[in-house]
């Protein structure tokens, strides 16, 4: 007599060599983590959970550093989460098209007739990013110091349109403090009001929240540093500024809670998700797609200076990874790829950040004054031991690190390379590059 058992074993089978995760190896994703703290490559906190259950949580580093006090970092602490704001201002805008209260095909001009083009961007165009409104220029502290909604406003009005609106695509902070605002006229309600009674309340999740003034770590929230020999406190924007595009404060624990609940349509419609899904130039209405090892997974990312975060989630695995960090140096792109080929048992190896070795000989012939002449643009070279130091004119001198014989770095994105038939160092930074000639 055939078992009836055998076919419902077969399809368990079958279901878990799709969708079962192999047993994680945690020890090696703490391995991973630490050595980038050990080697002052990062600090920060992840959480990996799937089907909504937490399978493994690790932080590492520190939320404060005060000469030799340093508060270690925990699962409860908070981060900066900069642009993955969009998400839950997107989810907080389809709520509203959901109850009849706004529609995609809304044109700005019915909140801002102020922003140029306002009358023909929609609110779709604002949430694919597709809606040209010129973004807000780095202005030297005037995005560090409290700003009110009208200040804000009048600054992006001053802008000029970047393109017809529906007809290109470039990513937009702008857009999505806009949004917030409009969340707000919509809804009657402060953003964090409306971020409280829409997602927080509705999920338990109490470590999330609009921030205020800036990183207070008297509310266990982590400052940003940077590492120039030395860890070194990063300035941030204060939080009026970004406001409904990069100002929620959260912990990893609660960013998996809220993406989970947003894949399970606890936030939003099937519809409304199918939406926030559909990818155009890798984007979706709050919403971002990823790829690795093959696979599909959808969030969003976030950068403030040296913090920043990654949320993602696998829909046929339901894994949810949320990853935030208060010292961006490594790439973080490389952390979560490492992360996920550890979860999945792929061949990864931990790196050693061991720096490229450079005779002393060879370093001293980078040693030296160079200017861009012209400019009053100043900077020295300077040796002691293996190591070389840049010191721009008025500020302290910090190490750089080899990668090949005449080529340094400091993480994340300074690069310098010397030419020493040319007399020239050239420094690139953001993609710009600038080139320096050697004093005689």
């Amino acid at each position: 007599m055939k078992s009836k058992a055998i076919p419902h074993l077969l399809m368990t089978l079958a279901f878990c060599s799709a969708g079962c995760a192999q047993t994680l190896d945690k020890a090696k994703l703490d391995q991973f983590l630490d050595r980038l703290v050990e080697k002052n490559k990062g600090m920060g906190s992840l959480t990996l959970a799937r089907d909504g259950e937490v399978v493994y949580s690790h932080a590492f580093g520190f939320g404060q550093i005060q000469g030799d006090v340093k508060k270690p970092l925990t699962a409860e602490t908070r981060y900066r989460i900069a642009s993955i704001t969009k998400t839950y201002t997107a989810v907080m805008v389809f709520q509203l098209i959901e109850a009849g209260q706004l529609k995609l095909t809304d044109t700005l001009d019915k909140f801002f007739p102020q922003i140029p083009d306002a009358q023909k961007i929609t609110i779709e165009h604002i949430l694919t990013h597709r809606g040209g409104i010129h973004d807000l220029e780095p202005d030297g502290s005037w995005g560090r110091q409290p700003r009110t909604h009208e200040e804000v406003i009048a600054r992006i009005s001053q802008g000029q349109p970047e393109f017809e609106p529906g007809t290109a695509h470039k990513y937009s902070n702008v857009a999505y403090v806009l949004l917030g605002y409009i969340v707000e006229k919509v809804s009657g309600q402060p953003y964090q009001a409306a971020l409280r009674e829409r997602i927080t309340a509705k999920l338990g999740l109490k470590d999330t929240y609009l921030g205020t003034g800036n990183t207070d770590p008297g509310r266990n929230e982590a400052l940003s540093y940077r590492y120039f020999g030395g860890w070194r406190e990063a300035t941030e924007l204060d939080f009026s500024v970004p406001g409904g595009a990069g100002s929620i404060v959260s912990t990893p624990g609660d960013m998996a809670r809220f993406i989970q609940a947003l894949f399970d349509r606890k936030l939003v419609s099937e519809e409304s998700l199918r939406k926030m899904t559909s990818m155009q130039d890798r984007e979706g209405m709050g919403l971002e797609s990823f790829s690795f090892a093959g696979k599909t997974l959808y969030g969003h990312t976030g950068g403030s200076n040296s913090s920043g975060a990654w949320l993602a989630y696998l829909p046929e695995e339901r894994l949810a990874l949320a990853y935030t960090t208060n010292a961006k140096i490594y790439p973080v792109v490389n952390i979560v790829s490492g992360i996920l080929d550890i979860y999945w048992n792929r061949p990864f190896q931990i790196p050693t950040f061991e720096a490229f070795e450079v005779k002393p000989e060879v370093l001293d012939r980078y040693v030296g004054h160079y200017v861009i002449p012209g400019t009053p643009a100043n900077v020295a070279i300077t040796r002691t031991g293996s190591t070389l130091y840049f010191q721009p004119a008025g500020q302290s001198a910090v190490p750089i690190e080899a990668t090949a014989e005449d080529k340094f770095k400091i993480d994340p994105a300074v690069l310098f390379e010397f030419d020493v038939e040319k007399k020239e160092l050239t420094i690139t930074r953001a993609g710009q590059k600038r080139v320096f000639t050697k004093k005689e």
